[in-house]
């Protein structure tokens, strides 16, 4: 999209009507998985720096970087349908073919299914969890995947790994390894047992969720790139320890 394109699809966005919720729907929406017309909502650029964000997309006809983008991912085997990546939403169907078509490319599109919004199921991990992914209340229970309060299909199957392997550890009568909070999965598991309980919400794996580097490194990639270094380490000798 071209400024103009991307301004006529905002405003027609943030004028559609939307669905009524129900008495008992919970209105509340996780930051991860955001409706497009709340995203909208709160500021003219917050699509162009989330799912819109155009970084890294130059057109390699003319060299220009468009101003804001739509992914389309592949649906099924013939690829003859595709989704629009990060495009939840509360607006009534009607509106959605309205605001969507005005999108360069699908002014002719056909809709074979229209977004909806999700429901998000997890617990309270700092209440309820082991960092072994059992339960407080029935340690005999495992938690994983999405439930464990992980967001992701990467950090779902991960959680699904370790509850895995610590489950089949205990049937073995061995005991419980930890991962290392320097691995991903270890930060994972710190973080949805170890955050404050009041207000938590399910997390990607991120930097942020990382030990910070136990030396100096002001270059961001070097930073980085010792932080995975460290990272790859530290999950190499978790499993050893489990093998």
């Amino acid at each position: 999209m071209d400024r103009d394109e991307y301004e006529r699809f905002y405003n027609a966005l943030l004028e559609a009507d939307m669905v009524t919720p129900r008495a008992f729907e919970d209105e509340r929406v996780f930051e991860g998985c955001m409706p497009v017309e709340v995203m909208a909502g709160r500021g003219k650029d917050t699509l162009r720096f989330g799912p819109m964000k155009p970084v890294g997309l130059t057109d390699p006809r003319t060299g220009n970087v468009p101003y804001a983008v739509v992914q389309l991912r592949i649906e099924n085997r013939d690829a003859s349908a595709y989704n629009m990546v990060g495009f939840q939403t509360r607006l009534k169907w009607p509106e959605q073919k309205r605001v969507f078509k005005l999108i360069p490319g699908l002014e002719n599109a056909v809709f074979m299914r229209y977004g909806s919004i999700h429901r998000n199921t997890f617990i309270n991990g700092p209440m309820f969890l082991n960092p072994d992914l059992t339960l407080k209340v029935s340690p005999e229970t495992y938690i994983a995947g999405q439930l464990s309060g992980v967001e992701g299909y990467i950090e779902s199957t991960a959680m699904g790994v370790l509850a895995g392997i610590n489950a089949a550890r205990r049937l073995k009568g061995m005991s419980f390894v930890a991962p290392p909070v320097e691995s991903a999965h270890g930060a994972l598991i710190r973080y949805i047992t170890t955050s404050p309980p009041e207000g938590f919400q399910p997390s990607n794996i991120n930097f942020g969720l990382l030990p910070a580097p136990d030396i100096r490194i002001k270059d961001k990639k070097k930073r980085r790139a010792y932080i995975v270094e460290k990272a790859i380490a530290a999950w190499n000798e978790y499993i050893r320890a489990v093998e």
